[in-house]
């Protein structure tokens, strides 16, 4: 396989290690422990995967910061209706250096291209997330 520019390292192994290196940064550690020792040998595969691709492909990749990419993922995620995952990237846009004024405006937006009641449950994600971290 050929690297491609910008990546931490190359081959499965260093895209496992860089995946679970930034996994841990935008996620923390209590999170990835969580996920870790949920594994089982049915969701193996799966942990590996996200871990490789989702985490060591993407979110390595130079093009974006990771400010953009949670702004991203938090749109995605209310589009989609992804709520519980919703709840685990507010965290992790906080980590990645968004204000909640900017988590905010994100949600804002989603109101005119997801829809009025995604943003209102997303809303309400958000609320009680960043009341739980103090930050509201």
């Amino acid at each position: 396989m050929t690297d491609r520019p910008g990546a931490f390292g190359s081959g499965e192994d260093q895209r496992r290690e860089d995946g679970t290196t930034v996994r841990r940064e935008v996620l923390g550690d209590a999170h990835v422990d969580r996920a870790v020792a949920g594994t089982t040998p049915f969701t193996a595969d799966f942990q590996d995967l996200i871990t490789r691709y989702a985490w060591g492909e993407i979110w390595t990749r130079p093009g974006l910061d990771r400010r953009s990419r949670s702004m991203i993922t938090l749109t995605a995620l209310v589009a989609g209706g992804h709520w519980e995952e919703l709840a685990m990237h507010v965290r992790a846009a906080v980590r990645n250096g968004l204000s909640v004024d900017e988590i905010g405006e994100v949600l804002l937006q989603t109101a005119v291209y997801c829809s009025v009641p995604s943003a209102n449950r997303a809303f309400r994600i958000a609320q009680e997330v960043l009341g739980e971290d103090g930050l509201v």
